[in-house]
């Protein structure tokens, strides 16, 4: 179940997500994304939880001439940054919307894109509904989801961490959302349960790297939902369980630049 805080993104959590989380674990997996929706040679492309639109940059790096792209999110402070970081382009829309209520007509996409949000989609096989019903017959749905948290070494020693700095209510929101939905049974089923076939699901490693392991700890303590949490819980507070999370990554990888695992789902649907 996704609980309300971990879909706000405001406040700081919009640049410090930009600054630090996009370098750190979304690149690698938006130049693949985009890459494999450019083979499908789309003309009309949407894309949904764009957030602060590393995929967006990527996408349009790769789209020819004549194609037009739209982009949308839930949150209108990570959209109005997208807009910021994104060079003027004449093929972009920006539109704030709600993917499970897509504000489009039906057939209107040739693609639609949707990187590390699925999981914060309160009901999926709506979410996916809401694609399919928007894409022209032979249409692209393409969206990535994170692997269990086990296999994502930077979130997984962080949780740890912050689950000593506050053991009788650890803070959850990487485990339970972005790491929390992985099962390829239960997304193929939700995905049929819309209507789409011909499902691809494919198993995508790169390496997370960061300067320093405070760098990293900041990123997700601060530049995420997880934030929320930590606040929520008061003492000892957003500082000291960043440091926390610090110095348990220090441990585990040294105090120089580090360097872990990551681990994610690409999904293609048509």
């Amino acid at each position: 179940m996704v609980a309300t805080t971990d879909k706000i993104f405001a406040g700081s959590i919009p640049e410090l997500y930009e600054r630090l989380m996009v370098p750190l674990i979304f690149e690698p997996y938006a130049r693949d994304l985009a890459a494999r929706l450019a083979k499908t040679k789309p003309d009309a492309v949407l894309e949904t939880a764009a957030g602060t639109g590393v995929l967006t940059r990527a996408i349009t790096s790769v789209l020819p001439a004549q194609a037009r792209m739209t982009v949308t999110d839930l949150n209108q402070p990570m959209l109005d940054h997208a807009k910021s970081r994104q060079p003027s382009d004449s093929r972009i829309a920006w539109r704030q919307a709600d993917a499970l209520a897509l504000p489009f007509d039906d057939r209107s996409f040739d693609a639609v894109a949707c990187q590390f949000g699925a999981m914060f989609f309160p009901n999926k096989v709506q979410g996916y509904k809401e694609a399919r019903r928007v894409l022209k017959p032979g249409g692209h749905f393409f969206f990535s989801v994170w692997d269990r948290i086990e296999e994502n070494d930077f979130a997984y020693v962080i949780m740890q961490a912050l689950a000593e700095v506050f053991p009788q209510d650890p803070p959850r929101f990487m485990a339970r959302t972005p790491h929390g939905y992985h099962d390829e049974k239960q997304i193929r089923q939700e995905l049929k349960t819309a209507g789409f076939t011909n499902i691809a699901f494919d198993a995508v490693d790169a390496r997370s790297k960061a300067p320093s392991p405070r760098d990293a700890a900041v990123a997700y303590c601060q530049g995420t939902p997880w934030r929320n949490e930590i606040e929520a819980r008061g003492a000892p507070g957003l500082e000291e369980a960043t440091n926390k999370a610090a110095d348990a990554m220090a441990r585990k990888f040294g105090t120089g630049a580090v360097d872990g695992r990551i681990r994610a789902f690409v999904i293609s649907a048509s």
